[in-house]
């Protein structure tokens, strides 16, 4: 087989992105079709373990996976493609007519949630309920990685509490693995409380905040620090924020300061990118305030991560603004949700729903369709029960119609999903918002029917579902 170009970007073209699946997928899918095995099923997308360090998860993810899905078509490249690889006529004429026409249920962008919750239901006929799964958990567990990592962030800034003012920035492009993570990433960010990216493609797709300041290189492009902040000033003055750490970052304030009067500039602030930051912080604050530029903001970047912002608003560190890049972009410390999509109903014979579910050691399935019900008291979160999704109990259902016969229901700008993150993290126990939590888990349980249920599978019985 001859190799592809090495240097080809391995951009996908939105035909290309049908085949953007396990092979297992259409193997399987090919199979269903060549017995007519077609009827409808339930699939879920779940989260069967907390990954490290996390004690509740934040959806995200879902808005790019379901245009993905609305959009997915088998164009005749991809067709041709999977006939060399010895799929049939039969079954490549089903793709060349492909449309997904099912339902999703799903928890909102921006909704906190727990292990072994449903965040997605997936309610079509066998083969196009299969053939999405790999899109829905390529987009859903990377992001909800994200937005997890910027809720903590955000948590941190805001000393517990989430931070509305927006002062968390995105500077990850450059660490993201690869282009699309980079455009998630400042999504997920600006999900989770951020308030800018430094990512313009980003900035321009997602109608975010392009934030940026000035590299290293650019100081030492000119002869002499102050001659660099007095032409960025001039050719910049609306962004007059200056690094300052390049050789001596006290020395820099000053520069900065000593440029802005030379200049007319309103000095918008400083970057402080290395060092220690809360001394240095204090330094500046000190030397902007003296120089008449109380209005001046401190930026701090480099390798920041939760634990030590949390450290340096505890100290009372005079920092404005957050840069963080690695950590956020990759979730250094927690970098994969470990979602799964698995069967949960199908209708092998007309109008009868059977529950599906498994009974392997440790990666056991709860039967039938199901619903998450959220108890409040006081506006703080108190326990979430598991239900089958034919009950009605007490409390808000977490999943809600977000796409019926194929077809979006609605859509949620930015701003609504980042305010539901905020309402979320403000509703959490005290001890959950904590970034190492003091205390038990959070409760949730299984209604008495689903536990009944899921013992009787467990035992070896069939189960006939309600979807």
């Amino acid at each position: 087989m001859a190799l592809p170009d090495a240097d080809d970007p391995g951009l996908l073209t939105p035909a290309e992105t049908s085949l953007l699946t396990d092979q297992y997928e259409l193997a399987m899918a090919a199979s269903y079709h060549r017995r007519g095995m077609n009827e409808p099923a339930v699939f879920e997308l779940f989260v069967r373990h907390l990954p490290p360090h996390r004690a509740w998860l934040v959806a995200a993810g879902l808005g790019p996976a379901l245009s993905m899905v609305e959009q997915m078509r088998f164009a005749a490249g991809e067709l041709e493609y999977l006939r060399s690889e010895g799929f049939g006529e039969p079954f490549l004429d089903y793709l060349a007519d492909f449309r997904f026409s099912g339902d999703v249920d799903a928890m909102p962008e921006g909704t906190v949630f727990f292990q072994s919750e449903p965040i997605v239901r997936v309610t079509a006929p066998r083969i196009e309920a299969q053939l999405v799964e790999t899109l829905l958990l390529n987009q859903i567990n990377f992001q909800t990685a994200i937005a997890t990592k910027g809720a903590r962030i955000a948590l941190a800034i805001g000393g517990g509490r989430p931070d509305r003012e927006g002062r968390l920035i995105d500077f990850s492009p450059r660490r993201d693995h690869g282009v699309d993570a980079a455009m998630k990433a400042a999504r997920a960010a600006a999900l989770a409380g951020a308030g800018g990216t430094s990512n313009v493609a980003a900035a321009k797709h997602y109608g975010l905040r392009p934030v940026g300041t000035m590299a290293h290189s650019y100081v030492m492009s000119f002869e002499h620090e102050e001659d660099a902040f007095r032409a960025f000033m001039e050719d910049w003055p609306d962004n007059a924020v200056m690094l300052v750490d390049t050789y001596d970052t006290v020395e820099g304030v000053r520069r900065a300061i000593s440029a802005a009067r030379a200049t007319g500039v309103s000095l918008k602030g400083v970057r402080l990118d290395s060092g220690d930051l809360g001394a240095l912080a204090r330094a500046a604050r000190e030397l902007l305030d003296e120089a008449g530029f109380g209005g001046a903001q401190i930026v701090a970047s480099g390798d920041l991560e939760e634990r030590q912002i949390a450290r340096l608003v505890g100290e009372g560190a005079p920092i404005d603004l957050w840069g963080v890049g690695t950590d956020l972009g990759t979730s250094r410390d927690s970098p994969a949700v470990g979602g799964v999509y698995k069967l949960v109903a199908d209708m092998p014979v007309a109008g009868r729903w059977r529950s599906a579910f498994k009974r392997s050691p440790a990666k056991a399935t709860m039967p039938g369709p199901k619903q998450v019900f959220r108890r409040r008291v006081g506006g703080e979160m108190r326990a979430d029960v598991i239900a089958s999704a034919s009950e009605s109990l007490d409390g808000e259902p977490l999943l809600v119609p977000v796409m019926r016969a194929g077809a979006r229901v609605g859509s949620e700008p930015l701003a609504r999903m980042r305010d539901r993150t905020a309402a979320e993290l403000e509703s959490l126990p005290a001890g959950l918002r904590a970034l190492t939590p003091d205390g038990p888990p959070y409760p949730v349980s299984c209604s008495k029917l689903l536990e009944e249920l899921s013992a009787l599978a467990l035992a070896g019985h069939d189960i006939e579902a309600t979807a």
